[in-house]
């Protein structure tokens, strides 16, 4: 992501140009940050993504969305399209210029590329912990079969678990959501060897092997 202004602008403005603008972009405090088009590997996670998902809340009170779903974080000022996301019970919107935009995800997912997985991890994280409603943060590979979790726990730490391969597979705690890393994973072909045992991870440093 590069920006695209260096000057400051108002969430409004940004909206009125987000309305009638051929490509997406962010809005970070004042500033636009033009969002590339998806790998076809990124592409094809996420619609595995939202289908697995899209199966498994069917019927309940979780509703998912799409990379189009624009999330806004009045914390730290920020509009973002995540890759996925998932809110159990009514989903809540701020209107402003006539577009919505989602409050109160449970659960947000993020598919990593080499130019954003730095800003994934770090700025945006940071900016997602301060959504009240947000329980879980999935962050997903394209160059292997991993995903990252991080789940909330008490007194605001997160704790976090990673699972590695096709057979393993990621319990998300909203809605029992059950993520088989071959169904996510399928139709990517990955450049390295992908037959590794999975693990888990309790916190930095702390790992062990799945039971």
């Amino acid at each position: 992501m590069t920006p695209t202004t260096n000057g400051t602008i108002a969430p409004e403005e940004y909206l009125k140009r987000e309305a009638c603008a051929e490509t997406k972009s962010e809005y970070i405090a004042g500033a636009l940050r033009n969002m590339a088009g998806a790998s076809p590997e990124h592409d094809t996670i996420g619609f595995n993504l939202i289908g697995e998902i899209r199966n498994q809340t069917r019927g309940s009170a979780c509703r998912g969305g799409g990379s189009d779903l624009r999330v806004w974080i009045e914390a730290c000022q920020r509009y973002y399209y995540p890759d996925v996301t998932v809110t159990c019970g009514p989903r809540t919107f701020e209107l402003r210029e006539g577009l919505r935009a989602l409050t109160n995800p449970t659960l947000i997912v993020e598919v990593l590329s080499t130019t954003t997985e730095a800003f994934d991890r770090g700025e945006k994280f940071l900016c997602y912990q301060q959504i009240e409603s947000l329980s879980v943060y999935l962050l997903v590979s394209q160059t292997e079969p991993r995903i990252e979790m991080y789940v909330r726990a008490e007194a605001g730490v997160w704790r976090y678990t990673s699972a590695f391969g096709l057979g393993a597979e990621v319990i998300v705690p909203v809605a029992d959501i059950r993520l088989r890393l071959g169904d996510v994973f399928e139709g990517v072909e990955f450049a390295v060897p992908t037959e590794l045992v999975p693990y888990e991870r309790d916190g930095p440093g702390s790992f062990r092997p799945p039971l």
